[in-house]
């Protein structure tokens, strides 16, 4: 099976691990990947602040960047959620209107694509320690993502997962969210960590490293000992 993947402009940048991770875990499924070296943005930074033009003008890329039949593939429900939701809403009664409607039966976030696409659950990952998972907004709300991480964390050696209070919450980082609202952005985060410490987890997992990077910064702050984990790279413990 040919895969585009799509790797978010910060993963890019910050955290460019986790996207190999992906790209190995994929094709230990039996995929061909590829990685169209065009690629930017999905445009949802602009589009949440509120430039819907210039954003407009991002996605009409992004279209460009993955036309095709292959499907794409990305290490975040955050982005592969506005491009399914929000592009309908940009493109509306355009020319773009079915090129956006197929964009968006072909994307996919990791953990999904894996279970109800591969149907493929074990990779023989390894990770000793205990852990909790956090859902994402995008990933419970825009995705409907819930029971597929969980599904791949089951089979991970080693590893015991424990959900924790409140596991639906926001973690309160929202992208723009964090720098307008800082003091309840903190607050959400601090909730999020004292309820994973909670459980006794060693790591704090989740499908979207825009939380974890939010998360990581208020753990690192409290000196606390708790490790966030994208899901891409645990799948890839042990063995890659």
């Amino acid at each position: 099976m040919n895969v585009q993947v799509f790797i978010p402009c910060f993963v890019d940048q910050l955290y460019p691990d986790t996207a190999f991770n992906m790209v190995k875990v994929l094709e230990k499924a039996g995929c061909k990947v590829s990685y169209n070296t065009n690629q930017t943005c999905c445009g949802q930074p602009a589009f949440n602040a509120g430039f819907w033009e210039e954003s407009k003008s991002v996605c009409q890329k992004f279209l460009k960047d993955f036309n095709g039949t292959d499907y794409i593939v990305s290490p975040s429900a955050s982005c592969v959620g506005f491009v399914r939701n929000y592009y309908s809403k940009l493109f509306d009664n355009s020319s773009l209107h079915h090129e956006v409607q197929d964009t968006g039966k072909r994307i996919f976030e990791l953990s999904e694509f894996l279970i109800n696409v591969l149907k493929v659950n074990d990779f023989g990952a390894s990770l000793n320690g205990k852990a909790t998972y956090h859902d994402s907004c995008a990933g419970l709300r825009e995705c409907r993502i819930k029971a597929e991480p969980r599904q791949l964390l089951s089979k991970v050696k080693g590893l015991q997962l424990t959900e924790m209070n409140d596991v639906e919450t926001c973690c309160g980082f929202g992208g723009t969210f964090a720098v307008k609202f800082e003091a309840i952005s903190i607050g959400m985060g601090e909730q999020k960590v004292e309820n994973a410490l909670a459980t006794g987890a060693d790591y704090l997992i989740s499908t979207d490293l825009s939380c974890l990077m939010h998360l990581q910064g208020y753990i690192n702050h409290k000196g606390y000992a708790l490790r966030t984990m994208h899901l891409a790279d645990v799948l890839a413990s042990g063995w890659s």
